[in-house]
């Protein structure tokens, strides 16, 4: 799992990269919370374009995002969602950006 971040005034773009299993769960979890401590962002994009497969941990990566950034006042929006992670997304009742960033 490769994560990569973009900041854009105090908008963050967290991306990731690979496969977001249990093992690449527990490591995007720390990229992530890390880059949002560094940037203290307004606005996050969580973005799974890269993502080629995805499990019910990707759900854990999301909500610790979206909590992070409640708790710093800002939102959170998943973009560019792929399907099959689209899915496990529907199944847990997690809204995603339909359009791409």
């Amino acid at each position: 799992m490769e994560v990569r971040t973009t900041q854009q005034g105090r908008t963050l773009t967290v991306t990731l990269r690979g496969e977001l299993d249990h093992h690449a769960a527990r490591d995007a979890i720390v990229a992530v919370e890390r880059a949002l401590d560094a940037a203290l962002p307004s606005a996050l994009a969580l973005d799974f374009g890269g993502v080629t497969f995805m499990d019910s941990s990707g759900i854990a990566v999301a909500m610790r995002a979206m909590r992070r950034m409640a708790a710093l006042g800002g939102t959170t929006a998943l973009v560019n969602v792929p399907p099959q992670a689209k899915r496990v997304f529907d199944a847990a009742g997690i809204p995603v950006k339909e359009e791409t960033t």
